[in-house]
Parts: structure tokens; C-alpha cells; sequence
């Protein structure tokens, strides 16, 4: 049995075959008016219709811009846009992204379609463009090679720099054939490896301009990998190419201008580059040679010369000191030496001094000495604990006593002790 679908599968695959319809993702359709009905919500719902058709439209609110106008019943309009399907109910309609009169801007609005879309795609982002040398050697041009568009690029980049080479691609400018013959041009001079290519052409109404409006040069001048100047027209002349390229120029002349350095003024900054050089490299050399001179004083400074050289000093003054030290020491042994010379004076004139008295006093005692009164026929007369016996008292008869003579030495007993007289008895032994 055959496969079965739900509506909403059969719907899905319609849609996504209307999706993947190139054709249908841009399209300009051309109607009458008819059914235009302005929503509350912002929405514009219409139709478009002819002879032997009718076509369903809607215009959202977020689109509105793209209509300058208020529609109305009978008017004949092209209307810009993509076909779809709406898939709730089945059907097919042309959402429309812009509107215009019939009759009025056709190219204009072909080119504004084109404009938008480029720009959503991010070919007019800054961050695709590349830098224009400021130096260059070679210049291409893509231009008629007759007219003063050419004229004037080749005479102003030749007075600017008369050492520049000029590779001059002869395009069609205007007509069915330009676009293909400016696209291929582009990419034999992007081959060629020139440093700037400058595309352009003289001014001309919008028709003759037309070629530069192109998607394919459009995409041409994106894919490029040389940098590209944009001159087309005049100043007030404003075309696709001027939106993708590199840098676009309001003339052909400015593009030569802005392409192509002068020479005078080249050698101009050369030499203000050089003065600021050999400055640069004077101030450089004189300050490498301060550098020099103080890192040699300080070589020398710590070098082992210089350290053995201080340490000498350092040693002489410790020298110095020592021998200050020493003197000072000498002196104070000196000093301390005769002090203690007129000590050893003044001492020994006392010992003499007391060895004079000491012989007065031997002299003195001598005379006063028992043994001196011994040798006189005296005796000494002690108790026999050797205690002087000085009194008749201090005995009594039986007592031993102890005479001592010149000679020797006795010991004898009392016998009587008589406190008159002037002798007392005794016994020796």
C-alpha cells in the first residue's frame, strides 16, 4: 500500500521546496492593486493581479520602510519580495520587502535590492577592507582606454610620481558587455600583482553607470586580493563598487590622488626621516658614550687593582692606628715605668728611712732587753706555765718556778715566800 502523508507533511514539503527555489528568494513582480487592506497590527495585506492572474501579498510592519506611499486600489506597483509558503493554510504568497510606483525607478529600485543585499551578506563590513599601500610602485586601471577619466589618472599619478609604472587594463565601461569585461580585467591585474587597482569611469546618468551596479562586479571587486579604489562618476554619483571596495574616490582624479605618493613630498620626508636619524643616532652615540666613560669608572672603581689598592690604604691606616695605639701604650708604659721608678725610690728611701729607726729601736731595746739585764747576774723567774713572775705574792712555798739565766735555764721550788723582804727562799732542783 502507498505511503500516507498528513496535510501539515504535504505542507512542510511544499514549503521547503519553495525555500530552496533560488528564484523565489528574490523576485520583482508587477500587478495592479487590488483587495489592500491596512491592518491595526501594522500589516499591509494585498493583491496583485493582471489579466490572467492573481497573486496573494503581504507587506509586514518591520518592512514598512520599504514603502514611501500609501497604496490604493488600481495602482500599478512592482513589488519586490520573496514567495513563500504559509504553511497553516497551505498556501502560497510574495512577502514583500519594498514597493515602488510602476513606471518610476526601476532601476533605482533594483539597485537599492541589490544594495541591501549585499550589505546584509557583510560585503560592505570595514572589516573586509584592506589598507592602500602608502608606497607603490605599480598601478592598475580599469577603465576605457579613450576619455578623460584614463587621461586624468595617468596625468596626475605621472606628476605625482614620474617613476611609477601604469598597467592599463582597456574595459568596457558601459553596456551589456562592461560588467563581464570589468570583472575580468579585476582579475588580470590581481593576477598580475599590482600593488593598487583603481576601477573607474567618467560621469554619466545612471544607465551608463549601470555596470558598476552589478552583482558580479560587485563580487569581483569583494574576491579581489589587491586593493581597490572605487571611482566612478562624479562626486555626487554613488555606485555598488563604491560600497565594496577598498576606498572609494569621488573622481577618477581623487583616485589618483589618494593611490599614488609624491615623489617630492617622498623625498621630502626621506630627508626629515634621515635628519631625524643622525640625530637619533648622534644623541644614541653620545649617550652610549657617557654610558661607556661611567662604566669604565666603575671597572676601575671595582676592579682588583682598585680593591687591592683600598685594602692597602685600608691597611695603612690600620697601621697608623696601631702604631698611634703602640705610641700611646709605649707612653702610658713609660709613664706607668717612671711611676713606679719614683715608687721603688720613695719606697726604698722609707725601708731606709725604717731601717734607720728599726736600728734606733734595736739600739733602745737592746739596752731595755732582759737578756742584756741577764748577763748583769739577773735572772728571769716564771711559774712553771711560763707566766712572768713579777711580785712575791704571785707564789707560794711549794710552787715550782722557772729562772731563766744568761747561760741557761733552772727551776726551782719555793720554800718560803716573805713579803718584807727583798730575797725569798727557794729550792732548786
Amino acid at each position: 500500500m502507498r505511503n500516507v502523508y498528513s496535510v501539515s507533511q504535504v505542507n512542510r514539503y511544499i514549503k521547503n521546496m519553495f525555500s530552496e527555489d533560488y528564484f523565489l528568494q528574490s523576485v520583482l513582480v508587477r500587478g495592479e492593486v487590488s483587495n489592500c487592506k491596512y491592518h491595526s497590527s501594522g500589516h499591509i495585506y494585498f493583491t496583485l493581479k493582471d489579466a490572467s492572474g492573481t497573486l496573494s501579498c503581504v507587506m509586514f510592519a518591520g518592512r514598512r520602510r520599504g514603502l514611501s506611499f500609501r497604496m490604493q486600489e488600481g495602482d500599478q506597483v512592482i513589488v519586490a519580495g520573496t514567495v513563500d509558503v504559509y504553511e497553516r493554510d497551505g498556501r502560497y504568497q510574495l512577502y514583500a520587502d519594498r514597493i515602488i510606483r510602476d513606471g518610476v525607478g526601476l532601476l533605482n529600485e533594483r539597485y537599492e535590492m541589490l544594495k541591501r543585499k549585499l550589505e546584509e551578506s557583510g560585503m560592505f563590513d570595514e572589516l573586509y577592507k584592506k589598507p592602500i599601500p602608502r608606497y607603490i610602485r605599480t598601478l592598475g586601471v580599469v577603465t576605457a582606454p579613450t576619455g578623460a577619466a584614463v587621461q586624468d589618472i595617468m596625468n596626475i599619478s605621472l606628476r605625482r610620481n614620474p617613476y611609477l609604472q601604469i598597467i592599463l587594463y582597456p574595459a568596457i565601461v558601459q553596456g551589456e558587455a562592461a560588467a563581464p569585461s570589468i570583472c575580468e580585467g579585476i582579475r588580470r591585474l590581481d593576477e598580475y600583482g599590482v600593488d593598487v587597482i583603481i576601477i573607474g569611469r567618467g560621469g554619466g546618468s545612471i544607465e551608463d553607470l549601470w555596470a558598476f551596479n552589478e552583482e558580479i562586479v560587485a563580487e569581483a571587486v569583494f574576491e579581489c586580493q589587491t586593493p581597490i579604489i572605487s571611482a566612478v562618476g562624479h562626486e555626487t554619483d554613488t555606485v555598488i563598487s563604491d560600497y565594496v571596495a577598498d576606498l572609494r574616490a569621488p573622481t577618477p582624479s581623487a583616485a589618483a590622488e589618494l593611490a599614488v605618493f609624491s615623489y617630492t613630498q617622498f623625498q621630502k620626508d626621506l630627508q626629515m626621516y634621515l635628519d631625524q636619524l643622525t640625530g637619533s643616532m648622534r644623541n644614541r652615540i653620545l649617550q652610549l658614550r657617557h654610558n661607556t666613560e661611567r662604566l669604565k669608572r666603575e671597572l676601575v672603581h671595582l676592579s682588583p687593582a682598585s680593591k687591592v689598592r683600598d685594602r692597602r690604604m685600608y691597611t695603612a691606616q690600620c697601621l697608623d692606628k696601631l702604631e698611634a695605639a703602640m705610641e700611646n701604650k709605649i707612653r702610658a708604659y713609660r709613664l706607668q715605668a717612671d711611676q713606679q721608678e719614683r715608687l721603688q725610690m720613695r719606697m726604698e728611701r722609707k725601708l731606709s728611712e725604717a731601717r734607720s729607726s728599726m736600728k734606733l729601736y734595736a739600739a733602745q731595746l737592746e739596752q731595755r732587753s732582759p737578756l742584756a739585764k741577764l748577763s748583769g747576774g739577773y735572772g728571769f723567774v716564771s711559774d712553771i706555765d711560763g707566766n712572768a713572775v713579777t711580785r712575791a705574792d704571785m707564789v707560794h712555798a711549794g710552787d715550782l718556778v722557772r729562772i731563766q739565766l744568761r747561760d741557761g735555764r733552772l727551776e726551782a721550788s719555793v720554800t718560803q715566800v716573805d713579803t718584807n723582804t727583798t730575797g725569798m727562799n727557794m729550792e732548786s732542783k
